[in-house]
C-alpha cells in the first residue's frame, strides 16, 4: 500500500507585514491540517512561495516543521529547481528528521527535452537518501514531461516511487495509470480533477485548497479511496467554485485570502505575488462561508 495514501497538503508559508516568516501562523497551520485529518504534509512546495525564501530561512522551516509535528504525520521535503547541480547539492545534504520523501517540481525556465528531464531526475534520485516523487506542472515550468519521460523514469530509477501529476491532460494521467510499475503512485496535483484521477487509479491528491479546508477535502478523498465516488460527488461539486477563486489570481493568493478570512494566518505574499483583488476577496469570503 502507498505510503502517500489520501490528502497530502502543500501547505503555505505565512508571512508577517514586514514579510518575514511567521512562525507562530506556522504553527497554528500545521494543528490546522493535522486536526483536518489529512494523510501528509508537504512543506516548501512551490505552493510555500519556496522561490522567494533564502537557503537559510528554508532551513529554519524545515527544522520548525519538523519540530512541531513531532512524527505525527509524515512530511515531505519540496527540493527542486533548474540548476540540476544545485538541487543534487540539496537533496544528498537534506538530512532533517521527520521527512519521508522528497517532492522535486520539474526543471522551469530551462525547457529541457524529454532526454534532460530523465537525466536530471536520475541524478537527483541517485543523490537522494529519501525517496523522490516527481512533479510535472507544465503550466508553471513552461514545459511538459511526458507520459513516456514519467514511466520510463518509474521503471529504471529505483529511488523514484510516485509523481504529482499537474498536466491537466487526461490522456497524459491514463498512459500513466494504465502502464505505471507496481508501487509507483500516480498523485492528483490539481485539486478539482481529484476524484476522476482517483477514479483513474491515483492514490490520492496533493492539494492547495485543503491547507483552508482540511478534514472536508480529505474525506471527499477518502471517500473517493473506497470507490464511493457517488458519495464524493457532492463535497466535489461543492468545492469547484472555491477552487477556480483560489487560482483565478495566482496561487497561494486565493488560498491565503481564504485563510485569513477563516483567522488562521493573514494573506501577506511576497512579491512579485500579491494578494487578491478586494473583488475576488469577496466571491472568496462567500465560499468560505458556504464551505463552513
Amino acid at each position: 500500500m502507498s505510503r502517500f495514501l489520501g490528502t497530502g497538503v502543500a501547505m503555505i508559508t505565512p508571512f508577517h507585514a514586514d514579510y518575514t516568516i511567521d512562525f507562530n501562523a506556522l504553527e497554528k497551520i500545521i494543528n490546522h491540517l493535522i486536526d483536518g485529518k489529512v494523510e501528509y504534509i508537504v512543506v516548501l512546495g512551490t505552493t510555500a512561495e519556496s522561490a522567494t525564501l533564502t537557503k537559510e530561512e528554508k532551513k529554519k522551516v524545515f527544522e520548525f516543521v519538523s519540530e512541531k509535528v513531532n512524527g505525527r504525520i509524515p512530511l515531505v521535503a519540496g527540493i527542486g529547481g533548474n540548476n540540476t547541480a544545485e538541487v543534487v547539492a540539496e537533496v544528498s545534504n537534506f538530512s532533517i528528521k521527520g521527512y519521508e520523501a522528497i517532492l522535486s517540481v520539474a526543471p522551469y525556465y530551462n525547457k529541457p527535452i524529454q532526454e534532460g528531464f530523465f537525466q536530471h531526475y536520475k541524478a537527483v534520485a541517485e543523490a537522494s537518501k529519501l525517496p523522490i516523487i516527481l512533479y510535472n506542472v507544465p503550466g508553471r515550468t513552461g514545459s511538459n514531461m511526458s507520459a513516456e519521460t514519467s514511466l520510463r523514469l518509474a521503471k529504471e530509477v529505483k529511488n523514484i516511487i510516485g509523481i504529482k501529476e499537474a498536466s491537466g491532460n487526461f490522456d497524459q494521467f491514463n498512459e500513466i495509470a494504465a502502464h505505471k510499475p507496481e508501487g509507483f503512485d500516480l498523485i492528483s496535483g490539481d485539486d478539482p480533477v481529484t476524484l476522476p484521477m482517483i477514479a483513474l487509479g491515483a492514490v490520492g491528491v496533493i492539494s492547495v485548497v485543503a491547507n483552508a479546508f482540511p478534514l472536508k477535502f480529505s474525506e471527499m478523498v477518502r471517500t473517493c479511496l473506497k470507490n464511493d465516488f457517488k458519495g464524493a460527488r457532492k463535497s466535489h461539486s461543492d468545492f469547484l467554485e472555491f477552487t477556480r477563486l483560489c487560482f483565478a489570481e495566482g496561487n497561494p493568493g486565493g488560498v491565503k485570502a481564504a485563510m485569513k478570512e477563516l483567522g488562521i494566518c493573514e494573506d501577506y505574499l511576497r512579491l512579485p505575488l500579491v494578494p487578491v483583488s478586494s473583488i475576488t476577496k469577496e466571491k472568496i469570503k462567500a465560499q468560505v462561508d458556504f464551505l463552513k
